[in-house]
This record gives C-alpha cells, structure tokens and sequence, in this order.
C-alpha cells in the first residue's frame, strides 16, 4: 500500500502464529496471551524487567547465548550460572542436583532458558523439560525461555516448545520466539512474547514501554505472515535439507583433516561447537588469531561464558561454497597454531 509509517498489528499475524505452532508442534496458543516487540532479545530484557530487581539473580544453563549475560547485566541482575555436565556421547547434560541447588539460592528470581540450547546445539526433550518445570516450581522461579531456534532440529530430534509440556510449565513459564532465526528476518525486528499469566503479561507490556521496544516496521509482521504459511513452510523443509547436508560436511571435514578437534553432535540451531582444547590456547585468542591470519570470523567459546573456554563456535547456515572455504581457512589458522605448538 506504500505506506510504511507506525503501525497496527493485524489480527492476521497473530492467526498465522497461533496456527503455526498448532500445526507444526501441537501447541495450542491464546490470542490474548501474545504481545510483540522488536527482537527476542529486547523481550529477554523486558521480560526480566518485569519479574525481577535490581540486584536479583537469573539463572542460566552455561555456555549460552552471550547476549543473556549483557540482558540480565543491563537489568541491574546478576548472573547465577549452573554449569552444563558432558554426556559419554559427547553432548552437554543439565546435572540436575546442581540446577537445584542453583535455583534455590537467596535471590534467584527465574530461568532463563535456551530451548533448543545455543551453543552445543542441544535439544531438550519433554522429560528434560519437565524435570526443569519441576525444580523451578519448586523454587518460586518463573521460566523465560528463548526459542527462537525451535525450527532447527536434525537427527530425528524433536523440539518442544516448554509451555506446550504440561499444566505447570504452561501457567510458570513466558516463551519468546521469532521467525527471525529459521526465515532469516532479524533485520525486520519482530518477536512474540507468550504467557498466559495475565498479571505478568501486564508487567511485561510495560517494561516494553519502558524500553520503548513498543514499536514494530510494517515489513516485519507482513514477513512473518509470510513465513507461517504452507509456502513458508515449504521453503523452510528445504533449508532443513541443506543445513543438514551443511553439518555433514563439516563433521567429515574435521574428521578427516581436523580429528583432534572434536565436533560436538548437531540436534538443533545451525552452530557447529569444536572442542579447540588440544591447542591449550584461550579461545579468544584462537578467535583473534583466524580473523588476523586467515580473515574467517568464528566465535570464541568464551563469548558465551567461562565454561566455553576450550571452544570455538561455527555457524554453517551459510552458501555450501562458503562453507567450504571458511572450513579450508580454518584448516589452515588451525594447523598454524598447532604447528606453533598452542601453549
């Protein structure tokens, strides 16, 4: 209609989200229980905005998501990190006994929770899910979970939306979720906060006002119409195919070339995370060292807090051909440093 000044969100958006998650993962959403913003992480910041003080501590399952550091910072928060256990197959566990201990200590106010988890590529079942729901119950703990990576799911992985589990992960939880990972919309500023706690729900619209995050473009709900339709769907059943196709090749590659690199097994999200120990070299190191020499940006491990040291993060949502020679010039920095022999 070529108008693009300050908009109303149409009754449509919130249609094609509800039948959405209906559709795809059986999850059935109010209408009332959904408001907007312009990213999930500026509803990370609202939401925490909304349920905790200053001074209060939010909960997280580390590595994860730098930008939960810089959200709970920026609240006033303080982290409390429960760090993930490694399983014989070589992908992160939650140790329960220490997620309870952590979410029982003075002044933890809720979980924030990355569903499926980034990095480390996790996908946490039903029953995982549920034993989180369980302790943060227990505890007085609201969970705020991030699943804006929910669509990414390989190897016969399921992901499961927390809310979706039962009676009690529904009525403690806030979901945050965006087409903005899986249709590649982020520059469009658009993500949906979810609860149905109606009190919270009031908080959380205005901390958004405070934040003043109220406000969405007009391409950003016309793109996510677009992309929770049949033919949105479609289009992402075949990156699917191709991410997927883009993680075989990065594990034989390093399998191959790189064995003394061990990748950790993909279920969900697009980001490869490579134990880089055997070089016993800090990671950002690591990471400034293939930017400098082999102009490839990769990821620290330790972006994503101190128990990521020992790794580096790839992202592989990329052009196969890219892919190919990101993965060639990270060979190279590699064997560099090794060959200087790390430490």
């Amino acid at each position: 209609h070529g108008i693009y000044g300050y908009v109303q969100v149409p009754e449509a958006y919130y249609g094609a989200l509800i039948g959405w998650f209906a559709r795809r993962h059986g999850w059935s959403i109010r209408r009332d229980s959904i408001l907007y913003t312009s990213g999930v992480v500026p509803a990370i910041s609202a939401t925490i905005k909304a349920i905790a003080a200053p001074g209060d501590r939010i909960l997280i399952l580390t590595p994860v998501y730098n930008c939960f550091f810089s959200s709970i910072r920026n609240n006033g928060c303080a982290a409390e990190e429960c760090a993930l256990a490694r399983g014989e197959d070589g992908r992160y566990r939650i140790d329960f006994e220490r997620l309870e201990r952590a979410a029982a200590r003075p002044g933890v106010r809720a979980l924030l929770l990355c569903n499926p988890h980034n990095p480390g590529g996790n996908v946490w079942s039903g029953e995982e899910l549920a034993r989180i729901g369980e302790i943060c119950a227990r505890h007085g703990l609201t969970v705020i979970s991030d699943e804006i990576h929910g669509e990414f799911v390989f190897g016969g992985a399921r992901y499961t939306p927390f809310a979706r589990v039962n009676e009690l992960t529904r009525r403690i939880s806030v979901t945050l979720t965006s087409t903005s990972k899986s249709f590649n919309t982020a520059g469009l500023q658009m993500a949906a906060i979810i609860t149905e706690d109606a009190g919270l729900r009031a908080r959380i619209d205005r901390a958004i006002n405070i934040n003043e995050v109220c406000d969405v473009n007009p391409f950003g709900y016309a793109a996510a119409i677009a992309a929770y339709s049949e033919e949105g769907e479609a289009w992402l059943e075949a990156l699917l195919a191709y991410i997927s196709e883009n993680d075989r090749v990065v594990r034989e590659f390093f399998a191959q070339r790189l064995p003394q690199f061990p990748v950790m097994p993909l279920a969900g999200t697009y980001l490869e995370w490579v134990d880089v120990s055997a070089l016993e070299l800090p990671s950002e190191e690591i990471e400034e060292s293939l930017i400098r020499t082999e102009k490839v940006r990769i990821a620290a491990g330790t972006h994503y807090g101190k128990d990521g040291e020992g790794f580096i993060r790839i992202n592989i949502a990329c052009p196969r051909s890219r892919l190919l020679e990101g993965l060639s010039r990270i060979e190279r920095g590699l064997k560099r440093l090794a060959g200087e022999g790390g430490r």
